[in-house]
């Protein structure tokens, strides 16, 4: 992994001393043999995907996520998001209720999110890859150092970003964003465990769209 990084190119530019770091090569020799020797999502042509579809230089917003999804064929790459034709998820049903609450929209009718991250916003799991029925398995061997440095990167070399943070643990690893030059939205996570405590009624879709319009940004199309 480490030797052919296939990671779009604006990606690879901003963060390109993080792929000669001891830790990202540890990293890369894990997933490997993982992938090698167990079943892994997302499939390997996906692991970068969020990168792939929101350009560095096409960034607007930020969602955080923690791991992918670790049932068969629901992992594509993009936090919350799953394949067509896949059952949508419970923080995902919850997400669609907020948004159509809030806009008074209807929302989508798939779980494919590869449209909001093709208008600009980084759908970004902390830890990139995860063992097939494992929930947490990839966790603590490196990722989340990368997506670190991901998030302080445009953190640090952007301007007028929303940071969309749910739930404590994206919380905590936004600690570090500068909210002299970003907005930070922060709320419960919307999983049925936490969505009714401070989740829904949030408005981060609404939120997100007032911040960009003002500053001279497109909105997001939530549908």
């Amino acid at each position: 992994m480490k030797e052919n990084v296939k990671i779009e190119p604006s990606w690879k530019k901003a963060l390109s001393n993080e792929f000669e770091k001891p830790y990202f090569t540890k990293l890369a020799d894990f997933v490997r043999n993982e992938y090698q020797g167990e079943t892994v999502y997302p499939p390997p042509k996906f692991m970068f995907r969020a990168f792939e579809l929101c350009p560095f230089d096409n960034v607007k917003a930020v969602i955080l996520g923690q791991d992918p999804y670790h049932g068969p064929k629901q992992a594509n790459g993009l936090c919350f998001s799953v394949n067509e034709k896949i059952s949508l998820p419970p923080s995902l049903q919850n997400i669609y209720k907020e948004i159509h609450e809030d806009l008074a929209v209807s929302p989508p009718s798939t779980g494919d999110l590869s449209g909001w991250a093709e208008q600009g916003i980084l759908l970004l799991n902390a830890t990139l890859t995860v063992r097939a029925n494992t929930p947490g398995s990839h966790q603590h061997q490196g990722w989340e150092e990368f997506t670190d440095a991901v998030i302080q990167a445009l953190s640090d070399k952007k301007e007028n970003l929303v940071f969309i943070l749910w739930g404590k643990y994206a919380q905590e690893k936004g600690a570090k964003i500068d909210k002299e030059k970003h907005l930070v939205l922060t709320a419960a996570h919307p999983s049925p465990f936490s969505a009714y405590h401070g989740f829904f009624g949030c408005k981060h879709f609404s939120k997100t769209n007032e911040y960009l319009k003002k500053h001279g940004k497109e909105e997001i199309r939530w549908i």
